[in-house]
């Protein structure tokens, strides 16, 4: 199981546009969240490891944020050809299983996840009300074996903190995950480890 970081998007970065399918092929664009104070994109994927531990506290936080308050988007940025386990199909099916009412995106291109330099699954993005970066890092300490409970501990201290207009804590941590699976040739300059 590789171990990939987080790249740690520069704090203040205005949200990389997107327009991505869902899983039913539905479009889902940036400019769909306007009014909510806070958005989360979150790159995930079905095989992950480290997606796979924490896929139960995603659903939660869908369920205990108010829509209205945050935004909240999942991208799917691995190779679908090469991980059949993340094709659309399967995202359809991992979504009903865990429960999540949030859109769950396809990046079949890649060019989103570059644009936001994202480098494993999971990795989270925090955008306040102007759609700049306030948190990018972990959901919490926990990693799949060390026996930490997943809380969302970290990432929630941040979204509490934009909904108050207060200021995001400043100890941000890289997320641990899967490096994305990239199509060959498609890896971006600045992706260190692959595994």
């Amino acid at each position: 199981m590789a171990r990939t970081p987080s790249t740690m998007l520069e704090l203040g970065t205005p949200a990389p546009d997107f327009r991505l399918p869902d899983f039913n092929g539905e479009q889902v664009a940036l400019s769909d969240f306007t009014k909510q104070p806070a958005l989360l994109v979150m790159f995930i994927c079905n095989h992950c490891p480290f997606v796979k531990h924490v896929r139960h506290e995603l659903a939660k936080l869908r369920r205990d944020y108010r829509p209205e308050d945050v935004a909240i988007v999942a991208i799917n940025p691995n190779d679908v050809a090469a991980y059949p386990a993340d094709n659309a199909e399967a995202m359809a099916r991992e979504a009903r299983e865990v429960g999540y009412t949030f859109p769950y995106l396809l990046d079949e291109t890649q060019e989103v996840a570059k644009a936001y330099q994202a480098a494993c699954t999971p990795d989270f993005y925090l955008f306040g009300p102007d759609r700049r970066l306030v948190y990018r890092g972990q959901l919490d300490d926990s990693r799949p074996g060390n026996n930490v409970p997943v809380t969302g501990r970290d990432l929630r201290a941040a979204v509490d903190a934009v909904l108050k207009a207060a200021s995001v804590p400043s100890d941000q941590r890289p997320s641990i995950g899967c490096n994305i699976k990239w199509k060959p040739g498609n890896e971006p300059g600045y992706y260190g480890r692959i595994g």
